[in-house]
């Protein structure tokens, strides 16, 4: 029992010099040291950026062609994709039927004349024999009658011939107006129908139209856009398709009449240049309108701002080189940079990068 006694003591004297040079061993630990991040300054400035709007490309003037008479193409005078000019003649239906029921008409309105002659001069003799009571009343009573009802028969030979004129005129299909004519829907030996049959499509290209929507908060600022001149050589309007924009710039050619209540918008129509013919009918592009209304914006680099449930913050940089997180509201988008509505003063220095490895009091060193 002694020398277990012993043995005990000698361990426990032994652990606790063991403990004691441990604790002599050990170092002191000193603060973790310094997060190295970049700095920029918050800046001021006159921001020119663009509005984007979604828009597609739209011909001033467009039509469909249809014929107003039925029968068989017979003759096509055109090339898919021509520019037509005003009254040119582009399709012939077979107009043999019309022709000639025209002609018949035309025979019959001279009959109608003929009989109309002699209805005249019967009434104009009779008229003469009741002055000199030589006739009875009732004879001049008819020949004014037969006059009458003549005459009205003469008149609706007349309509007649006019009607069928119109549908011999009608077999030739004419260009309403200048323009690019499409791919024709018709080949010739095609039987159309009046009113049904779709044989092709011309528009105007050149001016071209740019259609768009905005909300209708923003009227007031494009009917003042609309009432300046200088748009054009200011590049107000430009559009974009991806990365490339197109080299000339639009006018506001209408705004719309009025709000579509469901959607709260309004439509507004721009026309740009399209002398090359780069802009075709049915295109999407990106509507740019210049923006010069943000002066003495606050502006910072992009990359610094950080994204979190959708809130958006940066790390200003603070006294001994402590940073704290700071909410903030974001505006615009311009190149690399974005506009600060809120949260932010022109002078301060926030972080823009190293941003992964803080939390709010870091401690940094800082290079600009």
């Amino acid at each position: 029992m002694k020398l277990n006694r012993h043995i005990f003591s000698f361990l426990v004297a032994g652990f606790i010099f063991s403990s004691c040079g441990n604790k002599q061993n050990q170092t002191p630990q000193g603060p973790p040291p310094a997060t190295p991040v970049t700095i920029a300054e918050v800046r001021s400035t006159n921001a020119v950026y663009y509005d984007n709007f979604p828009g597609t490309v739209t011909a001033l003037n467009e039509i469909k062609l249809t014929s107003q008479v039925s029968g068989y193409i017979t003759d096509i005078n055109f090339s898919d994709g021509q520019n037509v000019k005003k009254g040119q003649l582009l399709y012939k239906i077979d107009n043999q039927v019309y022709k000639a029921n025209y002609e018949k008409s035309v025979a019959d309105l001279q009959v109608q004349e003929a009989n109309l002659v002699k209805a005249q001069k019967d009434a104009a003799r009779y008229e003469e024999l009741d002055k000199h009571d030589a006739i009875a009343k009732q004879q001049v009573d008819y020949a004014n009658a037969t006059l009458a009802a003549t005459q009205k028969q003469v008149n609706a030979a007349k309509a007649n011939v006019a009607s069928l004129l119109s549908n011999v005129q009608f077999a030739n299909i004419y260009a309403p107006f200048s323009g690019t004519i499409g791919i024709s829907q018709v080949k010739k030996g095609t039987a159309v129908v009046a009113g049904q049959t779709v044989l092709n499509t011309i528009s105007t290209n050149n001016p071209i139209a740019v259609d768009f929507t905005v909300d209708q908060k923003n009227i007031y600022r494009f009917s003042e856009l609309e009432q300046k001149k200088d748009n054009v050589k200011d590049s107000v309007f430009t559009i974009a398709f991806g990365s490339e924009v197109y080299p000339y710039p639009g006018k506001i050619d209408f705004i719309d009449r009025a709000v579509d209540p469901q959607t709260g918008t309004i439509k507004v129509r721009l026309s740009f240049p399209n002398d090359k013919d780069m802009l075709k009918p049915g295109m999407n592009t990106n509507v740019r309108v210049k923006n010069t209304a943000s002066k003495n914006a606050t502006i910072i680099p992009h990359i610094a701002v950080n994204e979190q449930l959708g809130e958006f913050s940066v790390y200003v940089l603070g006294d001994s080189s402590i940073v704290h997180q700071q909410q903030i509201e974001l505006g615009t988008a311009i190149g690399d940079s974005i506009i600060v509505k809120a949260g932010l003063n022109p002078g301060e220095k926030i972080v823009v990068q190293g941003i992964q490895n803080l939390h709010d009091g870091t401690v940094v060193k800082v290079s600009e």
